[in-house]
């Protein structure tokens, strides 16, 4: 039992320690759950749950877009680093 709750803590979304603090907002967008945590002119974005080979591609494009949207900022789109699971960029406010 004890073995099961410490699997399932683990799966949640986890902020890097640059985030530790940050507004977090979690949302969802066709089908699939995000979490982006903002902390002054940075953002990061955590997909959860898995995905499909062949997926990583639209669900990086939907990162990207969530960003502006979920934030009202512009994204600096040089900045962005990361891939399907977890992405981390600057934002100007």
């Amino acid at each position: 039992m004890i073995l099961t709750l410490l699997f399932l803590t683990a799966c949640g979304a986890q902020p890097a320690p640059e985030f530790f603090g940050a507004k977090r907002t979690d949302v969802t967008r066709d089908g699939r759950a995000y979490t982006l945590l903002q902390k002054e002119n940075r953002v990061e974005v955590i997909r959860l749950g898995h995905a499909r080979r062949g997926e990583h591609q639209a669900i990086r494009a939907q990162m990207i877009a969530l960003i502006p949207e979920v934030t009202g900022c512009k994204l600096l789109p040089a900045s962005v680093q990361g891939d399907s699971g977890e992405m981390r960029a600057s934002i100007r406010c």
